[in-house]
């Protein structure tokens, strides 16, 4: 059973100043849980299952595991229906290098967006994201959520994006309203791609270092795109070409 040091270790994770000091992140819902252990179960620190998980689901007895009830559970987890898994992870060790193609991320804020454009990398073979430093932190429970796993296979760092533009030689497309329509323009998996913050696009100090900006043309109603859908949109045109 859970112990009480254990039970207030789970819970402090819940902030992220807890996650930086640990170097640990929470992980629920079986689907997720279940996927990282499968991938990168050396990174795991504690599972926690409650009784009534236990009884309905099997459980790899090769993983060590504690059991809880569902009380003490709702206590440890900010999700309105939890599915009684969760486990405690400790966070990757990621380091930026440069490489033919790169995904560059300013002020990205919604959690769902980042976890989703982390696992749209993923699968779309983006070998280095770079986050400006007002990104959403990418070990928040809703991204580590939302990105299915990717958070361990994709390195992500956060840096100020000017200083890497300053000297990167690669070509820089910026999803901008004033750009050029990506279905009009020749595009090679090579160079940097920068999405912008949902609600105000691509920051001014960014802005000068875009070389080639891109637009997704609109050819029927709606009066924006979300910056994830962009971002799908945009990596699918650049692999098509490659």
């Amino acid at each position: 059973m859970l112990s009480k040091n254990q039970i207030k270790f789970i819970r402090s994770l819940q902030q992220k100043k807890q996650r930086d000091l640990h170097k640990r992140f929470v992980v629920e819902g079986r689907r997720s849980v279940t996927e990282l252990l499968e991938s990168h179960s050396d990174y795991l620190d504690l599972l926690v299952v409650t009784t009534t998980y236990l009884d309905q689901n099997n459980v790899s007895k090769s993983v060590p595991f504690e059991i809880t009830d569902e009380i003490t559970f709702s206590k440890l987890t900010k999700s309105v229906t939890p599915q009684g898994i969760l486990a405690v992870f400790k966070q990757p060790e990621l380091h930026y290098s440069e490489q033919s193609f790169m995904l560059f991320l300013d002020g990205i804020q919604d959690p769902g967006n980042m976890g989703t454009i982390i696992r749209l990398a993923d699968w779309f073979g983006v070998k280095q994201v770079v986050c400006s430093n007002d990104c959403v932190e990418l070990f928040n429970p809703k991204v580590v959520q939302s990105s299915m796993g990717a958070v361990f296979r994709v390195p992500v760092v956060y840096h100020p994006l000017e200083d890497l533009l300053t000297k990167t030689s690669l070509p820089v497309y910026g999803a901008l309203l004033e750009g050029e329509s990506v279905y009009q323009q020749p595009l090679d998996f090579h160079g940097i791609l920068v999405m912008g913050n949902e609600g105000n696009g691509i920051s001014p100090a960014v802005l000068p270092y875009i070389t080639k900006p891109v637009l997704i043309p609109r050819f029927g109603g709606g009066e924006s795109l979300n910056v994830s859908t962009a971002t799908g949109i945009l990596l699918s045109e650049f692999r098509r070409n490659s």
